[in-house]
This record gives structure tokens, sequence and C-alpha cells, in this order.
């Protein structure tokens, strides 16, 4: 196959999912949109699937615009097979199948994506579960261990247990000698979390996780809270962490607004940290996945990490997918197959 250029079967215009307006899960229908054209050191993905996300939720309601430059077509993840490529890219051929994190366009039957942020998908790994994967593993892996520096021997707090986040981060943390506590909504999400390998899941409706963290750490304290929650839980992360612990913020579901005892973060000399994932530059997450595809990957084509994947849907079924997850009862990624 040639290194660069198009395939000829490549129509001009495809099926998406680009809601007009802001709104419920209904809005989720099939629409026709051109083809996306590419910039240089870009390809065009044929896609097979793509994951569901939370980010995808807050886009549709309005809430979450995709950054500049960026298509309004829903979708954060893909995994398919390559069929086009811009001048520049020159890792990648046609014909090979990839899994590539995007900053929007998933939801499609082409996706275009810079070729630095796209991972080979081996043979331990289906194309619906490549498809799962990016998100979550860039998420995790650039917030837990590269801004929180976790490392072997250390101790995490991971809220929300079973969701594609709290799944990948226990996978990661198990692969890597982190003990990991997460909290989940109920005693089965609990049991499914600790099944998956968390070394202790509290349900956060009945139980105090800041005593539980303290318990779990003989009274010192866990190393890294990696959070998702924000607003009132800012003071119970805080009061979970150890000395010269460190606080990773990444979503703010109970709000973005917080106490913060500023005094005991100077006594205890804690660390507050947090970052967006979906504008920072190609640049910014080609290094991640760099990281990734030296340190992650080899493991991915072991096949000792897969994620876990709750439930998928056919394309044409991605307001079923949304409902899912605003229920709240999925464990693990849901994804979009294209053809069912």
């Amino acid at each position: 196959m040639p290194r660069w250029g198009i395939m000829t079967d490549v129509s001009d215009h495809m099926e998406a999912i680009d809601p007009a307006e802001p709104g419920g899960p209904e809005l989720l229908v099939p629409v026709r949109r051109p083809v996306p054209r590419l910039r240089p050191g870009e390809v065009l993905i044929e896609v097979a699937a793509a994951g569901v996300n939370r980010p995808d939720i807050l886009q549709r309601r309005g809430f979450y615009a995709p950054p500049s430059g960026a298509p309004s077509i829903l979708g954060l993840e893909v995994a398919g097979r390559v069929v086009a490529a811009a001048e520049g890219v020159d890792t990648i051929r046609i014909g090979d199948e990839v899994c590539a994190l995007i900053a929007g366009g998933g939801y499609a039957q082409y996706a275009a994506a810079p070729a630095g942020q796209c991972l080979p998908v081996p043979e331990a790994l289906t194309l619906v579960e490549a498809a799962a994967m990016p998100e979550t593993l860039f998420t995790v892996w650039s917030n837990l261990f590269q801004r929180g520096y976790a490392r072997e021997g250390e101790t995490a707090l991971v809220h929300g247990g079973t969701s594609g986040i709290g799944t990948m981060a226990i996978a990661l943390c198990r692969l890597f000698g982190v003990r990991i506590m997460v909290t989940c909504g109920s005693d089965e999400k609990c049991r499914r979390a600790e099944s998956l390998g968390a070394d202790l899941a509290v349900n956060y409706r009945n139980a105090d996780f800041v005593q539980a963290a303290r318990d779990f750490t003989g009274g010192r304290g866990v190393d890294i809270v990696l959070d998702m929650v924000g607003g009132d839980y800012q003071p119970r992360n805080l009061a979970c962490l150890a000395e010269e612990g460190r606080h990773v913020a990444i979503a703010a579901q109970r709000g973005v607004s917080v106490e913060l005892d500023i005094v005991q973060l100077m006594a205890r000399r804690h660390t507050l940290t947090g970052s967006l994932l979906r504008p920072r530059s190609v640049e910014y997450k080609s290094l991640v996945a760099d990281e990734i595809a030296s340190t992650v990957w080899p493991l991915v084509e072991a096949g000792r990490l897969k994620p876990v994947i709750d439930k998928v849907f056919t394309f044409v079924e991605a307001a079923d997918a949304h409902r899912r997850m605003e229920q709240g009862d999925h464990v693990g990624k849901i994804v979009l197959q294209m053809r069912g």
C-alpha cells in the first residue's frame, strides 16, 4: 500500500451524528456530512467503532463546545482502517488498522486524525476494543502517571471506579504496582471494581471515603487523588491525602466552586493540579502517544491490558448509547459500532 494518498473508493459524503442544536438523546440521528478534508500530518480513518464518553453527553446538551478547528460531529476516539493520508505522514500506511484520540468527529463513517495521535491495533485487540482505549488511556496516563507522578508502591484514590476512566485506572495501577482505592455508587459496583483489581472499593452513598482512605493507608493518607467530581468533594479529597500528596482534577461533575483550607494545604505540602485533554495541542497529545507507545502499548500487544466493555451499540443506536451512559448503570466503556 502507498504511504500517502487516498483510496479510490472513498466517497465525498458520509453519515455522521452531528446534532444541529443542543438537546436530548433523540437528536442523535444520522445525517449527511462531507468527508473530512485532511490537513498536513493527518490520516483519514474509515471508522469501524467509536467510543462514547461523558464529554459527548455534555457537548450534546450544549455545555461543552468543541475546541477551535474541531468538527461539531460527536466522538473523541475511533478505531478503523486508514484510507487516506496527507503529506507529512511517514509512520502510517494506507490500509493500516489504527485507533486514535481525536478532538471530535468520531461518530461518523470517516474521521480525520493527526498521525501522531494514532496507535496501531495489535492482534490482541478487536477494533471495538481498540476504539474504547484512547480517551481513557490518554487521560489516565497523562493525569495519574504524568501529572500525578504515580509510582510503584504508592497509593491512589480514584473516584468513579466503574466508569471508563475508573476501570482504566484500576488496570494501569495493577500493571504498574500502584495500590488503588476507588469510590462507586452501589455495593454491586464496588464488588465489580474489586473483581477488576481495585484493592478497595467504597460505596460513597453509605460510607465515609475519607475515613476509608485513612484506614486503607494505616492513617498516612493516599499519595494521589484523581478526581472527576469537584465541588464539595474537594476538601474531602485533601483530607484523604498524605503529606506531599498530589490532587489531580480532570472534571467537575458536582460544581466548579470549591472550598480550600489554604493553611492545611501549606502545612501538608499538597500539590493541586489538573488538566483538560481535549483542547491540548496536537504536539502535546502526540508526545503522550509516544510515551504510551513505548511504555504501555507493549502490554496491550501482549494481551495484558484491555478495556472493560459495558455494551456495544450500532451507529443508529447512538441515542440508546447516550441514554445508557446517562442512566449511570454502566461498568466500563460504551462503544458504537458502525456496522452491526
